[in-house]
């Protein structure tokens, strides 16, 4: 078995991996690297391999990093299966379709500016025709269920907790058993069941997007958020969240809705402007099966955990222009989450001169992306390349990260060493910033781990 590492490595975007063993070549993840513009066209437009030789597509779970460029793949010939979750797929299903529109609408946009300086047009990465042609090709599959990716080559899905239908990607093949940790969640989150027992294997690979930090409580952070919204209403000003719409805007939702009950906000309204966050809201209620026991026991007495009376969700792109002509204090919840893309930058675009607003970031944020740049308070920021001043207040709370921490992905860690017979004989940290990655890798060195590699992009290992 041979492992190449060929994106997710020393970053936390662009997750893809190819495994190959007797011949056969199967992918884990295909996402979508994310950063600045000039960069990352060229590297998602062009693959490192022949997509036509790939025999299977693993997938984790849903977020355009790990899924994103899947119709890309498809359209440069990859014609095998796409194995994951059925949740996972009831998502992709909505988000590649987002994902394209964003694609389309930004670079439409972008062209009336190019066109305007004399510039030759862009072209999307991929159209909606393109997501519509790779759906057929998605499998859905049961946790704990083990399928024949090809000849000789198995696999399972694991629970990771970290989103609706995430997995961590149990591979055997040629007597070696690998395991890709995918994004590992955390325990005692709202929605969500805790991650499962991850069992033994001989080869680990393990994210590490937390891999150096530590997370605030839950709890501290839903208080952190009710005061951050009640002193920006004082004020007279309006708060944007940048947030995923799968996953995160799901339990910000949650967090309001308990805040309300508990009377600690203010009666602000609160808008989720995000086409995608609207669908993806819907799959979460034909899922019951990844709820932990306080979910399942709000739909048993008839609650909806993702809809109450002070939430408004927004489809229509005239009902989201109208968001930005309104007077008054407000909550807006808009997708992307790292604010590359999609309607968050409009909003951004809107509030950020007025420091009466507030920036609440509630997300990792990649090295180079605008939400970074929010997060290090750069004095002057561009947005659909234009600049603008950075007087809104920013605030950061990682507490409401659906990404283990250190501690946590040490125990994970310590959790498959301890379960396999004679430890583990290798151990890989990908998909973290390089100092996260290195973070995790000196830490798990003190449980006693041998051969921990943080590959760059790619570098291969032979398992053998």
């Amino acid at each position: 078995m041979i492992v190449r590492f060929l994106g997710g490595v020393r970053t936390v975007t662009g997750s893809l991996y190819l495994i190959s063993s007797g011949g056969r070549n199967i992918l884990v993840e295909c996402g979508i690297f994310q950063g600045p513009r000039a960069q990352t066209y060229e590297r998602n437009l062009n693959f490192q391999f022949d997509p036509s030789t790939i025999d299977a597509l693993l997938l984790s779970h849903a977020h355009i990093d790990h899924s994103g460029n899947i119709p890309n793949l498809v359209k440069k010939g990859f014609k095998g299966n796409i194995f994951c979750t059925h949740a996972t797929r009831d998502l992709c299903a909505a988000m590649l379709r987002d994902s394209a529109h964003v694609l389309e609408s930004d670079v439409r946009y972008v062209n009336k500016k190019r066109e305007e300086k004399g510039e030759p047009p862009l072209q999307p990465l991929y159209t909606i025709e393109d997501v519509e042609r790779c759906m057929p090709q998605f499998v859905g599959v049961g946790y704990g269920r083990w399928i024949e990716v090809s000849d000789g080559i198995r696999a399972m899905f694991k629970d990771a907790g970290h989103i609706l239908g995430s997995a961590m990607i149990v591979i055997e093949a040629d007597g070696t058993r690998l395991l890709f940790s995918g994004d590992i969640g955390r325990a005692k989150m709202p929605i969500l069941k805790d991650p499962e027992d991850p069992g033994p294997a001989d080869f680990l690979l393990c994210e590490s997007t937390y891999g150096g930090r530590v997370h605030k409580p839950y709890q501290e952070m839903e208080r952190e958020l009710g005061r951050i919204v009640g002193e920006t209403y004082e004020a007279g000003g309006r708060v944007v969240i940048p947030s995923f719409a799968v996953g995160r805007a799901q339990e910000l939702v949650y967090a309001f809705h308990n805040l309300f009950v508990k009377g600690e906000l203010p009666e602000i309204p609160i808008y989720v402007d995000s086409p995608l966050a609207v669908n993806v809201t819907e799959i979460f209620r034909l899922h019951p099966e990844c709820f932990d026991e306080e979910t399942r026991g709000f739909l048993a007495k008839g609650d909806d955990p993702f809809g109450f009376w002070r939430i408004n969700y927004i489809r229509d792109v005239e009902d989201s222009k109208r968001l930005n002509e309104m007077d008054g204090p407000m909550v807006i919840i808009s997708a992307s989450g790292m604010c590359e893309s999609g309607r968050i930058l409009h909003h951004l675009k809107h509030s950020i001169g007025d420091p009466r607003n507030t920036i609440i970031i509630v997300g990792y944020q990649a090295q180079g992306t605008l939400g970074k740049r929010l997060v290090e308070r750069v004095p002057v920021v561009r947005i659909f390349g234009e600049e603008y001043e950075l007087r809104a207040r920013v605030e950061v709370l990682n507490g409401f990260s659906s990404h283990a921490d250190r501690p946590e992905l040490l125990r994970y860690i310590a959790s498959v060493a301890s379960a396999s017979r004679g430890g583990l004989k290798g151990l890989f940290i990908v998909h973290g910033d390089e100092d996260q990655s290195q973070a995790l890798a000196d830490a798990a060195s003190s449980l006693g781990v041998d051969n921990i590699a943080v590959p760059r992009v790619g570098e291969e290992f032979d398992l053998g």
